[in-house]
């Protein structure tokens, strides 16, 4: 317990530091403490380690109002150079959208709670910074298309923290984050997930008191309803596309959408049990697609999200709405074992912390031409379940086999059905 203890506070000191600069997988980086070894840490320090590492340097950056200055912007091979128009506020959005659960557990006197208090202050002077037309670090929330993608990853975080990054902001940076969101209503939506885009960010300006435009969310209702393939996925538009964007946006915003807002119809108030009778029959198919050694299938685009492909299991177990057979205690052990897999390849982070594109290290040309260095922050999507307190089961029970190792070793399993 005590070495415990000492691990928790280097990652609350190591926060601390200012322009701390730590890197895993970086060419001389030392790897992450193995997790349940004697002595070692736990799986949620574990993964506070990694949180932390994601964090330090966006919302240290961001808060200085540097994170244009300081932010590298690769790119993938067949990238356009306008993602530099773009690639700041996807770091935010996306790093944002993951941690929030974890923050909004408040402070609190122990090493994390400490650590979770200064990176939501951190996160909080970050907003203002992004968002007030006076910073150098101010956001592009207009030009172009691609920020109505990551407003709305910025919109999701603050409806999955309202506390931490809504309440408790002032009244000039709740001003400008409204005015920032609503920006990117002249912005069309593609039809495709992109209208989920749209209906976060509306549900997320309800959710702040303010005018929101039922029709954009009503639309994205409708058409997904529209576009569901059967057996818990939705088609990416009117086709079936063989990726991770039921987890990556569709399933995780649905979910949310209707949870603030599904009540105030009729018609959504009809979606919310098969929506979600949906998103548990995906989870469970994500689950079963971890292999016995920490690996799941590199299928379709946006590789270079890494363990954000899992944001929907990670999502249903923060819920506490995991599927019928599928325990807290298996999926945070699989989950484990994917992010370990991934966040320790080596060049994972350059020398200075910052995240590369790649898949599994540093694999520049995984990435297609929309990808840069912000967007492979969608990673910490995965990192939900740390909005569990560490009572909660999912982090107390004892180590589980998911179903794959389960399977390949020899264990009776139960059979796997279509809803």
């Amino acid at each position: 317990m005590a070495e415990r203890r000492d691990f928790l506070r280097s990652l609350a000191a190591f926060a601390a530091t200012p322009g701390s600069r730590r890197s895993v997988g970086a060419q001389h980086a030392a790897p992450l403490p193995t997790p349940g070894v004697t002595g070692g840490p736990t799986d949620r320090e574990y993964w506070l380690d990694v949180l932390t590492r994601l964090a330090q340097p966006v919302l240290t950056n961001l808060a200085q109002g540097r994170l244009r200055q300081r932010m590298p912007v690769e790119t993938a091979p067949a990238g356009n150079p306008e993602r530099r128009d773009y690639t700041h506020l996807e770091a935010v959005g996306r790093l944002f959208t993951g941690i929030a659960p974890w923050l909004e557990l408040g402070g609190e006197a122990s090493p994390e709670g400490e650590l979770r208090q200064r990176y939501a202050d951190l996160a909080r002077r970050g907003l203002r910074a992004a968002t007030d037309p006076r910073s150098p670090d101010v956001l592009n929330f207009a030009r172009g298309r691609q920020p109505l993608v990551d407003a709305a990853f910025l919109a999701h975080a603050i409806v999955r923290a309202p506390r931490e990054l809504w309440q408790q902001l002032d009244g000039e940076t709740k001003h400008n984050v409204v005015t920032a969101l609503k920006s990117t209503r002249g912005i069309r939506p593609s039809l495709s997930n992109w209208l989920m885009f749209s209906a976060i960010i509306e549900t997320a300006l309800s959710m702040m008191g303010e005018e929101w435009d039922r029709t954009r969310v009503d639309y994205a209702l409708t058409q997904h309803e529209q576009w569901y393939k059967g057996d818990g996925v939705y088609g990416d538009g009117p086709s079936f596309h063989w990726d991770y964007y039921n987890s990556f946006v569709i399933h995780p915003m649905l979910l949310d959408v209707l949870r603030l807002v599904g009540t105030t119809a009729p018609e959504w108030q009809r979606l919310i049990d098969p929506v979600l009778q949906r998103a548990r029959r995906y989870a469970a198919i994500q689950e079963r697609m971890i292999s016995p050694e920490g690996t799941f299938p590199p299928i379709g685009r946006s590789l270079a999200y890494r363990f954000g492909a899992f944001q929907l299991l990670a999502q249903m177990a923060l819920r506490r709405q995991l599927p019928e057979g599928v325990t807290p205690a298996q999926v945070r052990c699989g989950l484990t074992a994917v992010i370990r897999r991934m966040i320790e390849a080596p060049g994972t982070f350059d020398a200075q912390g910052w995240l590369t594109i790649g898949f599994c290290g540093h694999q520049p040309s995984i990435g297609e031409g929309y990808i840069s260095t912000g967007s492979a922050y969608l990673c910490a999507a995965g990192l939900l379940p740390l909005g569990l307190p560490a009572t909660d089961e999912f982090w107390s029970a004892a180590p589980a086999d998911w179903t794959a190792r389960k399977a390949w070793g020899g264990e009776n399993v139960t059979p796997d059905h279509a809803i």
